[in-house]
């Protein structure tokens, strides 16, 4: 009997060896009886042990995909099966991923760390990013996806390769030519730190002249209304009503938005080009967005409680400097030399700024209601709420 395994509403089954005339019928019986237990569940052909399929195999593929009436999703398929699905004009009409090629990063220099995963430079040429343990197939082959959009939308990021895994995490790998990140050039060289943050500004101004199609990427306005009501449950009714005004407020735009927009995710190569990463979080709306997620690295993470070892780890340089790396792109964003004013555009991102550092929280908490109640009720009645109630209307 053929094996699979009942999970999230899929049912994985593993055909194994080589499918051919002498054992079709057995393959299509022990297939048919799999699906006929789980009725309501969609099948997932996981090839990893499969070596080779005959003709006599593909016509049960043919039968599934009929009695489905939508392409069959048949993953980890080798080389050489993936050779006979193309040959045959089955790769067109079946869902089919490759099987990933397995990589690992021991003795590789790492380049950058975050939340969800960190970078390593494989050779000169290349580099990868490794996700964290328990971040799925799925979101990294997304991340990959919004990449291949935002380069094609003119965007300067890494080519982006395949996906691969490594021990148990995922990555994708990147082309990116002898390059550092700006964060690894601020901390060997401190003095850097303002023409970095000026060329960074630079650059984002340039990324928030592209305009993308409505429906290509996330809405970050929608994002943050679309969040609201999981956290409805820890707040007064006229507490949310007033978040969700001020969300609503905020101009629409079809601009493009980098999402996470840190100097350990802008690479300078040695022409002096300068070169995105980790592209997962695009998506289209105000500046303001891309502009107030400054505040979080910059501004916010040197005043947190944590170890100083830990700050440091996080933003990519010494903490001290994150509060002038944050005013030397805004000054050059917006083209400010006078201090007055430029503290007040900065004060007029400030709600947004505590806003997205509300909404990374919940997100953390993994919206467990007491979680939520520890982690975003201070944050939102003694910082977000009032800097709401003094927002004055966007004039950018």
């Amino acid at each position: 009997m053929m094996k699979n395994k009942l999970e999230n509403g899929k049912i994985y089954i593993y055909p194994e060896g080589r499918i051919d005339s002498g054992n079709a019928m057995q393959f299509e019986k022990d297939l048919f009886s799999a699906l006929d237990a789980a009725p309501d569940a969609i099948p997932v052909l996981d090839a990893e042990n499969l070596e080779y399929i005959s003709s006599a195999g593909l016509r049960v593929l043919m039968k599934l995909r009929k009695r489905l009436n939508a392409p069959v999703k048949m993953e980890n398929v080798s080389r050489d099966v993936y050779d006979i699905l193309e040959v045959t004009g089955f790769s067109e009409l079946l869902d089919v991923k490759k099987k990933l090629r397995e990589i690992s990063v021991d003795g590789c220099e790492m380049i950058g760390s975050g939340g969800f995963g960190r970078v390593y430079r494989i050779d000169p040429e290349t580099i990868v990013k490794i996700y964290t343990p328990g971040i799925t197939l799925d979101m990294v082959q997304q991340e990959r996806d919004t990449a291949q959009k935002a380069f094609l939308a003119g965007v300067p990021t890494a080519i982006s390769y395949d996906v691969v895994k490594s021990g148990e995490s995922y990555g994708v790998v990147y082309e990116l030519l002898n390059a550092k990140t700006v964060a690894q050039i601020i901390d060997a060289d401190r003095s850097r730190v303002t023409e970095m943050g000026t060329k960074s500004a630079n650059l984002l101004k340039t990324l928030h002249q592209i305009e993308i199609k409505k429906d290509a990427l996330p809405n970050r306005k929608t994002e943050f209304l679309n969040w609201l009501p999981r956290v409805e449950c820890v707040l007064e009714p006229s507490e949310a009503d007033e978040i969700r005004a001020f969300i609503e407020s905020l101009p629409d735009r079809g601009t493009f938005l980098h999402g996470d927009f840190n100097s350990k995710n802008i690479m300078v190569q040695e022409n002096g080009e300068f070169i995105l990463i980790d592209i997962g979080d695009a998506a289209i709306g105000h500046p303001v967005f891309d502009l107030a997620g400054l505040y979080l690295p910059y501004m916010f993470l040197p005043k947190s409680p944590m170890p100083k070892e830990e700050i440091k780890r996080l933003l990519g340089f010494h903490m001290e400097d994150g509060p002038t790396m944050l005013e030397a792109m805004c000054r050059a964003y917006f083209e400010i030399n006078d201090p007055a004013e430029l503290k007040r555009v900065m004060n007029e991102i400030l709600p947004v700024a505590q806003l997205m550092a509300t909404y990374q929280g919940t997100r953390r908490a993994g919206y467990d209601v007491e979680s939520m109640k520890r982690t975003s009720l201070i944050g939102i009645r003694q910082r977000l709420l009032p800097l709401i109630h003094a927002a004055q209307p966007l004039d950018f």
